[in-house]
C-alpha cells in the first residue's frame, strides 16, 4: 500500500464515517431520552433515498401511503384517548396534527406539484415525507409502552424493523436505486480526487451536528431533552413532558436519518433493506459512545468508517466482520469499568 492508496482509503472512510456519525448521534439521542434502542433507524435512511429516487423518476413515492396509513392510525388512537379522558382540546389537536396536516401534504403531492422539480426541492419533499414518520412511529408503537423495560422496547424495535423492511419491499420493490449527485464538481488535490458530493456529505454532516449542539445548548426544547436524558423522573417533576420529549427525539432521529439517506443515496445503490446494515454501523458508533456521549459516538463513527474502508482493501469479504468485531473490546472495556445498575434503580 502506497501513500496514494492510503489517502484514498482515508477519504472514503471519512465520507462513510460522516454518515455513520449522524446515525450514531440519532441512536444515542433516542436511547438517552426514551430508553429505546432504535433498531429501525436505518430504515429512515433507505426510505429517504428511495423516496428521492421515486420523485426523480416521476413516480408517487410509497412513503406517502405509509405516512397516510400511520397518520390515520395515530389519529384514531388520539381520538380514542381524548374521548376516554374527556379532553376536547386534545381531540381537536389530534385531528389537526394527525388528520389535516398529512391530508394536506398528500393533496400537494398528488395534484399540486409539477412532475419535474429542482433537486433541492425534491430533497425537501423527501424529508417532508420521511420526517413525520418519526413522531408517528413513537405515537403508535412506543408511547403506549413507554414505561416498559429496555428488553421489551428492544423486542418491539426489532419487530418494527421487520415491518418497515417488509413495507419497503412492498412499495419500492426489490430493485436498487441510486440518485444523482448534488454536485458534479471534481478537484484533484495531489493523489486525491475530491468530488463535490463528498464535500456535500462531510459538510452537511458537520453542519447538522453543529446545529444539534446549538439546539441542545441554547434552546428551551433542547435543554428539556437534555434534562430528560439525564433524569427522566426529575424532568417530569419540573413539568417537562416525557411524551413530548420522546416525540421530539424521534422527530430529530427521523430528520437525521432522512438527511443521511439523501447524502448517501448518490454514493451507494440503495435497496429496501440497505438501511439495516447502515444503521447497525451507526449503532456500533453509538456503543463506542456508551449510548450516552454524542462526541464519542461521532468519533466512534469515524473509526468505524476508517476501519471499514481499510478492511475492504485488505480483505473485502470480511469488512463487515471487522467492523462489528470492534464492538467486542468496547463492550468488554465498559463492562469492566462500569458498575451494573438494575433498571429499577434508575
Amino acid at each position: 500500500m502506497d501513500f496514494s492508496i492510503a489517502a484514498f482509503l482515508v477519504q472514503d472512510g471519512l465520507i462513510s464515517g460522516a454518515v455513520y456519525a449522524l446515525l450514531g448521534v440519532a441512536i444515542v439521542l433516542v436511547f438517552s431520552v426514551t430508553r429505546v434502542i432504535f433498531v429501525p433507524q436505518g430504515e429512515f435512511v433507505a426510505y429517504s433515498a428511495l423516496t428521492m429516487a421515486a420523485l426523480q423518476a416521476g413516480k408517487t413515492p410509497g412513503t406517502l401511503w405509509l405516512l397516510l396509513m400511520a397518520s390515520a392510525v395515530a389519529c384514531i388512537m388520539e381520538l380514542w384517548g381524548s374521548f376516554r379522558a374527556g379532553d376536547k382540546a386534545r381531540a381537536i389537536r389530534g385531528l389537526l396534527v394527525y388528520g389535516a396536516a398529512p391530508a394536506a401534504l398528500a393533496a400537494v403531492m398528488l395534484w399540486a406539484l409539477p412532475p419535474q422539480l429542482p433537486m433541492l426541492v425534491q430533497a425537501l419533499i423527501a424529508l417532508l415525507l420521511v420526517v413525520p414518520l418519526g413522531p408517528l412511529v413513537y405515537r403508535i408503537v412506543y408511547q403506549p409502552v413507554a414505561h416498559g423495560s429496555v428488553l421489551v422496547l428492544l423486542i418491539i424495535s426489532v419487530a418494527l424493523h421487520l415491518a418497515l423492511t417488509s413495507f419497503g419491499l412492498l412499495v419500492f420493490g426489490a430493485e436498487g436505486s441510486r440518485t444523482p449527485t448534488f454536485s458534479d464538481e471534481r478537484w484533484q488535490v495531489g493523489p486525491l480526487s475530491i468530488t463535490g458530493q463528498s464535500i456535500w456529505v462531510i459538510g452537511a454532516s458537520v453542519v447538522a451536528i453543529a446545529l444539534l449542539a446549538w439546539f441542545f445548548t441554547y434552546t428551551f426544547r433542547g435543554k428539556a431533552l437534555k434534562a430528560t436524558s439525564v433524569n427522566r423522573v426529575g424532568a417530569e417533576l419540573m413539568a417537562i413532558s416525557p411524551t413530548g420529549a420522546g416525540s421530539l427525539a424521534f422527530t430529530l432521529a427521523a430528520a437525521i436519518g432522512g438527511l443521511s439517506g439523501l447524502l448517501i443515496g448518490p454514493i451507494n445503490t440503495m435497496f429496501y433493506d440497505t438501511g439495516f446494515m447502515i444503521g447497525l454501523k451507526g449503532f456500533v458508533a453509538a456503543i463506542v459512545g456508551g449510548l450516552v456521549s454524542y462526541p464519542l459516538a461521532a468519533l466512534g463513527a469515524l473509526l468505524v468508517g476508517l476501519l471499514e474502508s481499510f478492511s475492504s482493501f485488505w480483505a473485502s469479504s470480511y469488512k463487515e466482520v471487522a467492523v462489528f468485531t470492534l464492538i467486542l473490546p468496547v463492550l468488554l472495556w465498559r463492562s469492566l469499568r462500569t458498575h451494573h445498575v438494575e433498571e429499577d434503580e434508575e
